[in-house]
């Protein structure tokens, strides 16, 4: 059912039940309960008559029609067809039901709020509504009833009997005021006025998120001042994230098959180290994320598209349970020298409109019932002093409101892995993109500037052309694919592309340079714009201004600056620049804000750049032109000057280069605590050095030596900056080095890739040390497939080990892999026929499953010890061939999209048990038949109760039971409600009885977390 016809459907059902009373009279009930047809035809005499009343009605439906389509537009984007209509129909269902009559109106004083809580108190919620489905019809109805109040009370006989009512009332009038007093909204501490009106803020609240937070910035417009901007929705592409700490973190049940068969360490089974996975994934497993990532990595992108998605309710897969969450977005950058914001105040940077009409204590009351997604963003553009106010701000929050989910984000530099660890925060490596996901962004990206239209600097039907252009030029040049590593990177090469005839940078300086002029200037005097042909300031005066700006804001730690402190600069810099007559630095600052690409205002009387690495380049370009080379070497050991030194030293003449890169590993060899960090950054430099004296080179030479080998997790990404010449300083042998070493040593050349470095990793191939082997199979992803399958995959031992196919480029190579006995696979999944293809398997697990799931296809893998389903949305039938699979130990369903689980059978091997997204609905008796049963886990997506949980006769064999989001409070009170053999028992986020004995049970170990 389409937004359109729902909403026509329930304006009729508004428009009919309002005739119905209008027309009915005050003492005909079964009149009133006539077809609106038919009661016109009955209470008004002529033809004529009858057709105008029904138009009149026809209108007021269509009046209701225009307010609920557009609210339906949006909110029903997050349900399929069947749930759309379950939703229309109990709504229809419910005004049936409902007494509306005038008596009834009147006796609420016919408002809104009144009516609807009676009408729920003696009308109960139609059942087999999901969480969502719920929402949506309560809120629905509350429209729907408003709406017919208003129209009621506009009728014509509405005064009339409204004033008898009256006239009835005043002999017990103190008693009726009494009752009216009762009938107040409920105050409490967190709702002082009430909450009468918080459903309809937080709708209103949503829509602005989903809307203004819902765009990503291409390039400018010439033909207008805002730029071109296309859906964030659309454009988004998914990234990969590692676990880089050493606390606990959501794993698949992967991980879990490699504990001892009791499974009988907690901790182990959510800890542990983890590989690359999806973003989506890895957050789905955890309430608390530090997401840490390099400059342009994605961070604030992925912010918004988490708060859009919140606002629409558009979760799927693992974060499908983050629906119904109120999405609230923090950017830090807004606090520099400000107190960090009371919850009152985080809606300011988002939804200043809306504030002044939010119910007083809103924020408060989201927070406390644990519904909210809280994003807070930039973390490094924060002082160091200020950082710490950070988490001291986030630790007094989180103690006070523990159930709010959080993600907060920074560059490595700033906040290490364990910078949040006391807080229970897991930590979160964003990784650069590699070859496929960089043609997935590429792909992405070309289909999302088709919105652009007219706009576009080539005909639409030669966006393909583009597109095959550019991943071709990618594919060939292996230097391409490490320049274009992140998302903010690939964006300006895709539009650079585009803009310059397919032409392409060589390294990631004309990259900044060629897009800095591009957006600053010539795209605008290409195309003639007034503003750009009639103005006094050339390319490079413009540089002159926006670099002074940059470095002002660089050098005081700063990425934002007040409007008007920003028009004083430039008005001062335009003094200095002798061949302009003085021009008003107010008129310039706000045609380089509208006209440039690169100044925005984020906050009313605010100026930044649009990105931070604008800043960061024009920065190090002052540096340099301004020879403050001193200034950065003092600087040196703040991760804030990173990226600035880094470009400095492009930018820099040869005496600069020299002086800068010599004084930082002056300062390595007098600081030793800085050592380390200095010479990385003197190593990082070599990414953007046109070129170095000998003596300077055998310095960096040393400086890397002593780096290497790669020993930390942070090590590979700093030092595959350095580029392919790092590839000749590392060994063509891994013997000599540890296991740690040598693993993070084959990371690093997976990170620089090429072909130079495939050459290095299938030298490696023979290192039988498990880290090494391991992280040669996850290179997998950084090569073109079946290349990198033939010179080392088909070369390695894979009989035990754990093969991961992050893409459908992979397939066909790993259905040549016959050794290959473990597999997961990561991408979108859909062939589920297919799986014959693959060579005979013991381990299986599909993380991303799509559409319907025929489990018979199964038997084509009679050899499974254990098999993981995972997919929201998808349908899995046949579940008796599991009981076929004779071998099969451990089993991982996601049963959200499966309710009916009558047909489950499993083999008497069947020990462990994973179930998720069951609910109330779920029936589990089926269980019973799982004569091998010994360690059972239930996730839910929402706290419910499953129906029969346990019953101490259904599950002889069970000895561990382990609850997810459970309300065990409710479970305790149900007879047999623990199997006698049970002697462990595992509680995460459950509610919990309030009597911590009646958790006490003998012979049973309970563990609470």
């Amino acid at each position: 059912m389409s937004a359109e016809a729902a909403a026509l459907r329930l304006g009729t059902t508004v428009a009919s039940k309002a005739a119905q009373l209008w027309l009915g009279g005050k003492r005909r009930e079964q009149e009133r309960r006539l077809p609106m047809a038919e009661l016109i035809e009955k209470r008004v005499p002529g033809l004529r008559l009858r057709r105008t009343l029904d138009r009149q009605f026809q209108q007021i439906s269509d009046a209701v029609f225009d307010r609920v389509e557009p609210f339906l537009e949006h909110e029903f984007r997050g349900l399929d067809e069947s749930s759309r209509e379950a939703v229309i129909n109990a709504v229809d269902v419910t005004f049936e039901r409902a007494d509306l009559s005038d008596e009834a109106l009147l006796a609420a004083d016919a408002q809104p709020a009144e009516l609807i809580r009676r009408i729920t108190g003696s009308v109960s919620t139609p059942s087999g509504l999901s969480e969502p489905e719920t929402r949506l019809y309560e809120l629905l109805f509350a429209e729907c009833c408003e709406y017919y109040v208003h129209i009621v009370r506009n009728l014509p006989v509405f005064e009339e009997r409204a004033a008898a009512e009256l006239l009835a009332r005043t002999t017990s009038l103190g008693g009726e005021i009494a009752r009216i007093l009762e009938r107040l909204p409920d105050r409490s501490l967190f709702a002082p006025e009430g909450t009468n009106h918080d459903t309809a803020f937080r709708r209103r609240y949503l829509e602005l998120v989903s809307s203004d937070l819902d765009e990503v910035e291409l390039f400018r417009r010439a033909s207008d001042r805002a730029a071109a901007q296309v859906r964030l929705s659309v454009a988004y592409v998914s990234l990969r994230a590692t676990g880089d700490d050493g606390s606990r973190r959501h794993h698949t049940a992967r991980s879990l098959t490699r504990l001892r068969a009791d499974m009988r360490d907690w901790e182990e089974a959510a800890g542990g180290e983890g590989s690359g996975m999806r973003v989506e994934s890895a957050l789905g497993g955890v309430s608390r994320v530090l997401l840490r990532g390099e400059a342009g990595s994605g961070k604030t992108t992925l912010l918004r598209w988490l708060a859009v998605s919140a606002a629409r309710g558009a979760f799927t897969g693992e974060l499908a349970g983050w629906n119904g969450l109120t999405p609230i977005l923090v950017k830090l950058r807004e606090y520099s020298d400000r107190r960090l914001p009371t919850p009152e105040a985080m809606l300011d940077g988002v939804a200043a409109p809306l504030t002044g009409i939010m119910p007083k204590g809103w924020v408060e009351r989201q927070l406390d019932s644990g519904r909210v997604l809280l994003l807070i963003d930039g973390v490094d553009e924060l002082l160091d002093r200020e950082r710490r106010g950070v988490r001291d701000w986030l630790r007094k929050l989180l103690r006070t409101y523990d159930d709010v989910r959080v993600v907060v984000t920074s560059r490595p530099a700033a906040a290490g892995a364990d910078w949040l660890r006391t807080e229970d925060f897991t930590a979160l490596h964003l990784d650069r993109m590699t070859p496929p996901d960089l043609a997935a962004f590429v792909r992405q990206w070309h289909q999302a500037v088709r919105e652009l239209g007219d706009e576009l600097p080539c005909a639409a039907d030669e966006l393909p052309q583009y597109e095959q252009s550019l991943l071709t030029s990618l594919k060939d040049r292996a230097h391409l694919q490490s320049l274009a590593g992140t998302p903010l990177l690939a964006s300006m090469l895709c539009a650079m592309h585009l803009n310059r005839g397919r032409q392409l940078p060589r390294d990631r300086m004309e990259l900044y340079r060629n897009a800095l002029h591009t957006l600053v200037h010539d795209r605008d005097a290409d195309r003639n714009v007034p503003s750009a042909v009639d103005s006094e300031l050339s390319l490079s005066d413009k540089l002159v201004i926006l670099r002074d700006l940059a470095w002002r804001l660089s050098d005081n730690n700063r990425s934002e600056i007040a409007w008007e402190q920003a028009a004083v600069h430039v008005h001062a810099k335009l003094t200095a620049m002798r061949h302009l007559e003085v021009l008003d630095g107010e008129a310039v600052l706000r045609q380089l804000q509208d006209r440039s690409g690169v100044l925005r205002s984020p906050a009313i009387g605010r100026l930044d750049f649009v990105h931070r690495t604008f800043q960061e380049y024009l920065a190090a370009e002052e540096a340099s032109q301004e020879d403050r080379i001193g200034n950065l070497v003092g600087k040196a050991h703040l991760d804030l000057w990173r990226e600035t030194i880094i470009m400095t030293a492009g930018h820099a003449n040869t005496r600069q280069r020299e002086d800068l890169l010599n004084g930082i590993l002056d300062r390595a060899e007098a600081e030793p605590r800085h050592g380390r960090t200095l010479r990385l950054l003197a190593a990082s430099c070599q990414e953007t050095l046109p070129s170095v004296s000998e003596v300077l080179a055998r310095r960096l030479d040393e400086a890397v030596t002593r780096l290497l080998p790669a020993r930390r997790k942070t090590d590979p990404p700093a030092l595959a900056a350095v580029g392919p010449s790092l590839l000749r300083r590392l060994p063509r042998s891994l013997g000599d080095l540890t296991e740690k070493a040598a693993a993070q040593t084959v990371r690093t050349v997976a990170m620089i890739g090429g072909d130079e470095a495939l050459k290095l990793l299938a030298g490696y191939v023979g290192d039988e040390k498990p880290g090494v082997v391991n992280e040669l199979i996850g290179a997998w992803s950084y090569f073109d497939a079946e290349t990198y399958a033939d010179q080392v995959l088909t070369r390695l031992p894979l009989q035990d080990q754990h093969l991961v196919l992050t893409h459908s480029g992979q397939w066909h190579a790993a259905t040549q892999l016959r050794s290959v006995s473990n597999v997961t696979i990561e991408y979108p999944f859909v062939e589920f026929s297919s799986l014959g293809e693959l060579p005979p398997l013991t381990d299986l697990e599909l993380s991303d499953l799509r559409g319907e799931a025929d489990l018979t296809a199964l038997r084509t893998q009679p050899g499974l010890s254990y098999l993981g389903l995972m997919g929201s949305d998808v349908v899995m039938t046949n579940l008796d061939v599991l009981s076929e699979l004779e071998h099969l130990g451990f089993l991982d369903l996601d049963i959200s999209g499966t309710p009916d689980l009558s047909g489950l059978r499993l083999g008497p091997e069947a020990s462990h048990f994973w179930l998720r997204g069951v609910n109330s609905a779920t029936d589990l008796s089926p269980l019973a038949d799982c004569p091998g049963l010994q360690s059972l886990t239930l996730v839910a997506d929402e706290v419910s109760l499953p129906r029969n949980l346990l019953a101490a006769s259904s599950y002889p064999g069970l000895r561990s039971l382990r609850l997810f989001h459970m309300d065990v409070a409710a479970w305790l009170g149900t007879p047999e409600f623990l199997a006698p053999t049970v002697q462990e028992l595992k509680l995460l986020n459950c509610i919990l009885p309030e009597d911590p004995h009646a958790l006490d049970f003998p012979g049973v170990q309970v563990t609470i977390n």
